[in-house]
């Protein structure tokens, strides 16, 4: 669940973009405020579930307090964040290359857009130069691939993003990056990959 809890963090995507003051798309709003209600609920869910396992008479007790489903556009992008930030974890441990991985990041960046899409060659493109930036980056702790795994996934939908805000997010991807330890040459060629995706996804 590092994912929910980190939702409160002032650099999640969209809550920074929320705190901003920018026009982000009401669903997205809508959707980490209901994140941050399931994130409590769910608390109190698994404490119900705790107590009725060493207490059968309290399990019913709870039954019609558990947590409403979560909204389908957050399940999609909290688990789009949490594919790439495990994409991103396995990379960063390995200096070499492993194909079948490589085809999952390939898979979990076409699925991030939400909205129009990318091109299938920018998105390639994009999947081979972050594993070549990131890979044996040991640096890229959990906190950096949570962080960049949001951002990535807020470019894939440019559409919520003003021009200010979009640039905002390529400047800390590639701090990001070179923070990790990627040469400062392969931080920038990520970043022109993203910015073509940013415009193919307005």
């Amino acid at each position: 669940m590092n994912i929910l809890t980190d939702l409160k963090g002032p650099l999640f995507i969209f809550a920074f973009l929320v705190m901003a003051g920018t026009a982000m798309a009401q669903n997205y709003n809508g959707a980490i405020q209901q994140a941050r209600r399931d994130s409590a609920q769910n608390d109190a869910e698994q404490q119900r579930i705790q107590r009725a396992s060493s207490d059968p008479t309290a399990g019913a007790a709870g039954t019609a307090n558990a947590a409403a489903p979560m909204d389908p556009t957050l399940q999609l992008t909290l688990k789009n964040i949490s594919s790439l930030q495990s994409d991103f974890a396995i990379f960063s441990q390995h200096d070499s290359i492993d194909t079948n991985r490589q085809a999952t990041l390939l898979n979990n960046l076409t699925q991030a857009a939400q909205g129009a899409k990318a091109t299938a060659s920018s998105i390639q493109k994009l999947a081979d130069d972050l594993v070549t930036a990131i890979s044996g980056q040991k640096q890229l702790l959990l906190a950096r691939q949570t962080k960049l795994a949001r951002e990535v996934h807020a470019l894939f939908n440019s559409s919520h993003l003003s021009a200010t805000q979009q640039q905002a997010t390529l400047t800390d991807i590639q701090k990001i990056l070179t923070d990790s330890g990627c040469s400062s040459d392969a931080a920038q060629i990520v970043v022109a990959d993203l910015k073509v995706i940013g415009s193919e996804t307005k």
